[in-house]
């Protein structure tokens, strides 16, 4: 069964392919094997390795066999590319930009993508979305939160709002009314780089 790409999305052949572009587009210079665009996408190897395929013969792209491995990254040269960027950044933007902000800072346990992004991005239908609402599980420094989410909302021209809650909170979220109605919304779970502390 062919899944749906979401309403966010509707300008892309499918959900991988958006999330592939967003990848690449929205992390320019930086090289990415099949493999790990695949997992990004949530699709199965020969799905992503299909899209890579098409961006690449659209010229969006250069590909480089490395070893048993092929790299992938976006082609900054071409004319698509700043528009292709910024339509990437308001549709895929927030789950590839806000992990690279949250980088580095200790303490966070877990992190999800709540409120009417989520929403659109599980395919529910209604208005475009304003901001973003960022739930972070941990314990973590305020400051260094909002400042990284300040930053994150500059490239996504959208604010967005964090709210952190500990992992104790958070595994009881069933006895908090907020959490949980939370638990019942769309979460989309954002991917923290392996590399943090």
């Amino acid at each position: 069964m062919k899944r749906q790409a979401p309403a966010l999305a509707a300008l892309f052949r499918s959900n991988a392919q958006g999330e592939i572009l967003a990848r690449l587009h929205l992390n320019p210079g930086e090289s990415f094997t099949i493999s790990e665009l695949a997992r990004a996408a949530n699709a199965p190897y020969a799905s992503a390795h299909r899209e890579v395929t098409r961006i690449v013969e659209m010229g969006l792209a250069s590909s480089e066999k490395r070893g048993q491995a092929v790299e992938v990254q976006a082609r900054s040269d071409t004319p698509a590319f700043r528009p292709l960027a910024e339509l990437l950044t308001l549709t895929y933007g927030p789950s590839v930009v806000i992990p690279q902000h949250l980088a580095g800072i200790d303490g966070i346990d877990d992190a999800y993508i709540c409120g009417s992004w989520a929403a659109r991005r599980q395919r529910e239908t209604g208005d475009a979305p304003g901001d973003i609402h960022l739930l972070i599980v941990g314990n973590l420094p305020r400051d260094e939160v909002n400042d990284a989410v300040r930053a994150a909302g500059m490239p996504l021209r959208r604010k967005v709002n964090p709210r952190i809650v500990s992992a104790a909170d958070w595994e009881a979220a069933s006895t908090d009314p907020f959490l949980s109605t939370l638990t019942e919304r769309p979460l989309v779970h954002v991917d923290l780089p392996e590399t943090r502390s």
